[in-house]
């Protein structure tokens, strides 16, 4: 019999999100979807079919990228150009709101899949860039608000440093106001 404190098995773990526990289970089935479409296109049809499908897919997408790429480029240098001049204007910020979005579709022609070969076609429609644009908008203000006003700030706080035993340390960060004296640099942390 042993005596003495029993120390917990497990110390409490913090819950993991909706899209870390959903995810690798939607990429699976997403997957699983393509091969399937994919040998069902082969089957009605032939192989050479699918490879020239595949093969159109892989092309068009690197066009669609090289195209959005070249007019990212563009309008930033179009906006340095303006900057430097001294003149500012909105109007390149609503020529370029679908750049990445066309690349992002572009991408998804480039994936091997019927699917993601749909899903990329859409994302290359002016109309569903606006309302993909709009509603990602939408999300990330939200997500913002949420976070608070000191939720973001206190984010970047804290500090963990992991050893190379396993242990974890955790720290805070201190930031030095600017009127304070120049500190001497601090000798490296060893074990």
């Amino acid at each position: 019999m042993t005596t003495g404190a029993q120390t917990p098995l497990s110390p409490a773990r913090p819950k993991r999100s909706r899209l870390r526990t959903f995810l690798p289970l939607g990429v699976a089935a997403w997957l699983v979807l393509e091969i399937w479409l994919l040998t069902l296109v082969a089957g009605a049809t032939s192989g050479l079919v699918v490879f020239l499908l595949l093969l159109a897919g892989l092309v068009l997408g690197s066009v669609v990228i090289k195209r959005a790429g070249r007019r990212a480029f563009r309008k930033l240098s179009e906006a340095l150009q303006q900057q430097q001049s001294g003149v500012m204007s909105e109007a390149g910020r609503s020529n370029s709101e679908g750049n990445g979005l066309m690349m992002l579709g572009g991408l998804l022609l480039m994936i091997p899949g019927l699917v993601s070969d749909a899903v990329g076609l859409l994302l290359l429609l002016p109309p569903v860039q606006k309302i993909v644009s709009r509603s990602a908008e939408r999300t990330f203000e939200r997500k913002l608000r949420e976070a608070g006003a000191g939720g973001l700030g206190g984010a970047f706080q804290q500090a963990r440093m992991h050893r190379p035993d396993g242990k974890v340390v955790q720290g805070e960060v201190v930031r030095d106001e600017p009127g304070d004296a120049p500190q001497q640099p601090r000798p490296p942390l060893t074990h």
